[in-house]
């Protein structure tokens, strides 16, 4: 199935599909690189948005973290009652 998609996702004139050529650029970034590379990009990243941002922004991003997380652990919790009452049927 996974086949017949990136056949989809190829040009008539056989160049690699989009996804492809990020997936390939992905792998090669990852062998060219080692963990101090991703600690410099990350570090520049973070102080990037700090500069572009104000604690007001920061404030919404923590909130919308806390209240996803806490759906989750109320799906995860959910599940886990629903899969105890079906073990004991």
């Amino acid at each position: 199935m996974a086949n017949k998609q990136n056949n989809r996702n190829r040009n008539n004139n056989e160049n690699m599909s989009v996804e492809e050529a990020g997936r390939k650029g992905g792998e090669a970034t990852s062998r060219n690189h080692d963990r101090d590379f991703y600690e410099e990009i990350g570090r520049k990243g973070g102080e990037a948005t700090s500069e572009k941002h104000d604690d007001d922004f920061y404030e919404e991003i923590g909130r919308k973290g806390g209240e996803a997380r806490s759906k989750q652990r109320s799906n995860n919790s959910n599940g886990n009652q629903n899969r105890r009452n079906n073990n004991n049927n």
